[in-house]
This record gives C-alpha cells, structure tokens and sequence, in this order.
C-alpha cells in the first residue's frame, strides 16, 4: 500500500517538519536574536517530550519522511539525546537531521550519530575570532571547530556549514570558506539574510546571485543536485568531492518547491516563514484529542500554507524573530 502524502492547497508535497526544541540560544547573531532579548517563550509552554513524539508520529503517519531540530539552539534542551532517539524510532521518519551553532556539539556528537541523528548542519559565518565575535555576540570559533572536528571522527556525512553572507561584514571570506570546506569535506551553504523581525530587516543583505556566477567560474563549479529536504541550489566540483549550495529566499524565491513546515517550541506550526498562517498544536495534545483528531488537525493546518512569502513586497510583515519560529 502506498503511503499516505500531505498536500497543499498548491499541489506540493509537504514531507519535512522543522521542529523547534528550544527558542533560547547562547548566542546573539546580529541577524537573529538581539543583544538583550528576553521575551522567550515560558518553559511551562513548551511541548515535553511525550507530547512531541505524538505530534511528530503523527505528522509521519501522514507522509512526513524528514524531520530537522532546531531552535534557539537545539543542544540546549536537556536530554536532547533522548528526544532525538526517540523521534529516530518513529515509523516512517527516514532522515532525522539537526541545525546546531556548534557550541555544545563537542560534548554531544557520538551520542547524537548513536541515537539516529544523521546530518548536521553548523553555522559558522566566519573563521576570524574577532568577525565571529562581532556577528554572533559571543568568541566561541574554537568551540565551534573542536564541534566539527568531534563530528567528523564520530562519522557524520555530511557535515553542512551555513554562512549567512553580510554585505560588507563578511562578504570578503566566502572564497576563504570555500577553500576552507573543500579541504575538510564539508558541503557550504550561503544564505542571504531574511526579514525576520528588526534584526533580519537591519541584517546587511547580500544578493548571492553575482556571487554564484564568480564562484561557478573562479573554480569551475557546475550545476548540480545534493541529497537533503532544504531549498538549496546547488554548484559542485567537476570530481564530485565539494558542493556549494545558495539558499536565496530574496534574489530567487523557492516557494514554488516549497515543501515543509515548522513546528514552534510551544507547539505552533507555522506555514511560511514570511507569512503569519500558523495552527497551534498544543492545546489538542493538552486536551487528551484522539489520534484521528491530530491527524485531521495536520491536513487543515496544512490547508493554510500560502502559496509564497512577501520578503521583498512587506518586509515590515513578519514581526516574530527567526528563534521564535524555528530556524
């Protein structure tokens, strides 16, 4: 028997949920979470464990094969192993990935490859200790390189790093990234900065078109495609071994391919990072709803997603940091 997909109002198959763990961070990135913000959401709010695992279930009874966690950052939550064990074992979920800033990975890898986690992606926006400093609020870039060494010995393949591109902060370090995920075996991902709350539309944005047209020709990098749920287009060396991905949801929207939806840490999910269509969960887990409830709760949440976000239209639209979605 096939199994069963979710489909939008738009005919996209919606098979990956981005769930938030945590809406705290030990950093401040200039383009997230502001230097003194503390209207985080109320432990009591959040979904516990049980209470993810059931919405998440539920989610893949009804085709979701991927799903990501996130935050804040994610190694924050405690017992995060545990959670992320349990969500491994879940029928019908096949790829069960994690965004980190790369703090705490150090302490955490081998247990996260032993309990199911299969991918990692590390944000890391710069290899100078002071421009690290300076875009993420804290000096962590030699905690950050001890979480991807720790990651590569335990065998995680591949390993993601995600470079928001600044213009004019760290727009002259990405042929140096480059070089440097090309010597490790990691995969780059730019991104241009979104309009998410006053930090992302204050972020200095950067179009990445130009400079995927440089890259594509200073080091002979062809269009290809890389395994992996996300809305990167990808460029990768002739030999297969380096892949450069742009994630440009200004210069060239992926709306039309969009195919997931984001699950807050209280239990909201939300449609469209750029729009404010969202259905809140956690009141039905609360009540005691049957399964058939939940299951008929996702297919009318799903009925909400829009068809695209208006990041260059109404930049002013999305009020919510990126934290409080999820990343």
């Amino acid at each position: 028997m096939n199994a069963p997909q979710l489909i939008d109002q738009f005919g996209r198959q919606i098979d990956y949920v981005r769930l938030s763990v945590t809406d705290r961070c030990d950093l401040r990135c200039t383009y997230c979470i502001p230097e003194g913000f503390n209207d985080f959401e109320e432990p009591a709010h959040w979904l516990d464990f049980d209470e993810i695992e059931r919405l998440i279930g539920a989610f893949a009874r009804l085709g979701v094969r991927r799903v990501r966690l996130t935050g804040g950052e994610p190694l924050l939550r405690r017992n995060i192993v545990e959670l992320s064990a349990r969500l491994a074992a879940l029928p019908g979920v096949d790829d069960l990935s994690l965004s980190t800033n790369g703090t705490q990975l150090e302490k955490h890898a081998a247990a996260l490859k032993a309990a199911g986690v299969t991918r990692l992606n590390v944000s890391l926006d710069s290899l100078r200790q002071a421009r690290v400093e300076r875009i993420n609020g804290r000096d962590v870039l030699a905690r950050v390189m001890a979480g991807l060494d720790a990651a590569r010995d335990v065998g995680f393949t591949p390993i993601k790093l995600n470079m928001v591109a600044l213009a004019g902060i760290n727009d002259d370090e990405i042929d140096q990234m480059v070089a440097f995920c090309m010597a490790r075996g990691f995969v780059l991902r730019l991104i241009e900065t979104m309009p998410m709350g006053a930090t992302g539309r204050n972020a200095e944005y950067l179009d990445l078109q130009p400079v995927k047209e440089r890259l594509r020709r200073e080091f002979g990098l062809l269009d290809t495609t890389f395994p992996g749920a996300g809305p990167a287009r990808y460029l990768g060396s002739a030999d297969g071994r380096f892949n450069v991905g742009f994630i440009t949801p200004i210069s060239q929207h992926f709306c039309q391919t969009c195919n997931r939806v984001r699950v807050s840490v209280d239990g909201t999910a939300y449609m469209c990072l750029g729009q404010d269509e969202h259905f809140a969960f956690r009141p039905m887990l609360r009540d005691g709803c049957s399964d058939a409830e939940l299951d008929a709760a996702i297919l009318r949440a799903i009925d909400l997603k829009p068809e695209r976000h208006e990041f260059r239209e109404a930049p002013q639209k999305v009020m919510r940091f990126m934290s409080m979605t999820g990343g």
